[in-house]
């Protein structure tokens, strides 16, 4: 099979052909149709964090595709279903995070494309347990970026309990803030779109955004103050200036959500502010497989929209480029 291999962090990606995996006990071999780009396989693939991969690995965590084979102890039915694989690649399924709800915060998770090979590949293999299945209404190409920015921003949206009515500004309208926006809508809420792209913020328009903010042109604290300020603010961007900002345009009783991860890794935070004003921070990663269950079916139901362009395996490295260059509408996704 074809696939795309980080050979040393930090170098471009080899395309090479490589051995089929046959699955193990429990797991199942996916033909992958869709694969999408997300800016932590790029991370990944650079070794830009403190736990870092060890090369050789093939990233991607957003694959779509049917199943080939089962191994040992999986159930035969499963042979030809279309199945998403997310970061959440395992969990123990018994302590206490995995029983109550908190599967994404098992400390002995492995995360696909990052601890086991992922789907930047033409086949590849996953804990049958931890797959979702894809409505018929969902396609691969808009299924794939919901497997991680879709599932991540609707589990931001719920962590913040947004409310109807609410004021929800939405930091960074990219492959994570496009959909964002969108499940602070689903649920009821007025939305605040801020981006550095004109182009971006008119997507947003086009998405339903009740108002626009270019942070480049204009003070986004400011102007998210004067509509009254934000219940909730949902920082997307890899940037440290967008979460502080995000944390300033809260009003009173305000809850920040981090999704986004910058670089440096620190949020400095006005603890006067943080108290006085009974603003919550807290931090949101990606959903479960209950709530892909449920990002997948609003999208079935035509309540979201997924804004992507789609590239070949063997464009990878041109298209991390395209990623970093922030000239992407919003998801790039691999069709095999």
């Amino acid at each position: 099979m074809k696939a795309a291999v980080v050979t040393e962090l930090g170098a471009p990606l080899e395309v090479r052909d490589v051995p089929v995996p046959q699955p193990g006990t429990g797991q199942v071999l996916v033909r992958l149709e869709s694969s999408g780009i997300c800016h932590t396989d790029i991370h990944a693939a650079n070794g830009d964090w403190p736990v870092k991969p060890t090369p050789p690995f093939i990233p991607g965590h957003e694959g779509v595709g049917t199943v080939e084979a089962v191994g040992e102890g999986v159930d035969p039915a499963l042979l030809g279903t279309r199945v998403a694989i997310p970061w959440l690649g395992h969990a123990c399924g018994e302590c206490s995070y995995c029983v109550s709800g908190w599967e994404t915060l098992c400390e002995q998770q492995r995360n696909t494309g990052y601890s086991v090979d992922g789907c930047y590949a033409e086949h590849t293999l996953a804990d049958a347990r931890y797959t979702v299945p894809v409505p018929d209404a969902v396609s691969s190409t808009d299924a794939a970026p919901l497997t991680c920015a879709g599932v991540t921003t609707y589990k931001a949206v719920k962590v913040a309990g947004v409310r109807s009515a609410e004021r929800v500004a939405v930091f960074g309208i990219g492959g994570l803030g496009h959909l964002a926006l969108q499940y602070a809508r689903v649920a009821g809420g007025f939305t605040v779109a801020v981006d550095v792209e004109d182009d971006k913020l008119a997507l947003a328009r086009e998405l339903g955004a009740d108002h626009t903010v270019n942070a480049r042109t204009a003070d986004p604290v400011a102007a998210i103050q004067a509509l009254g300020g934000a219940d909730v603010a949902i920082a997307t961007a890899a940037s440290p200036k967008s979460f502080e900002q995000a944390f300033a345009s809260l009003r009173r009783g305000g809850r920040l959500v981090c999704v986004g991860l910058p670089a440096d890794g620190v949020l400095p935070i006005p603890v006067f502010d943080l108290v006085l004003k009974g603003i919550s921070v807290v931090g949101s990663i990606v959903g479960t497989r209950q709530d892909l269950t449920e990002v997948f079916a609003l999208h079935a139901a035509g309540r979201t929209e997924v804004i992507a362009q789609t590239r070949k395996l063997d464009e990878i490295n041109e298209s991390f480029a395209e990623v970093l260059s922030g000239t992407v509408p919003a998801r790039l996704v691999i069709e095999f």
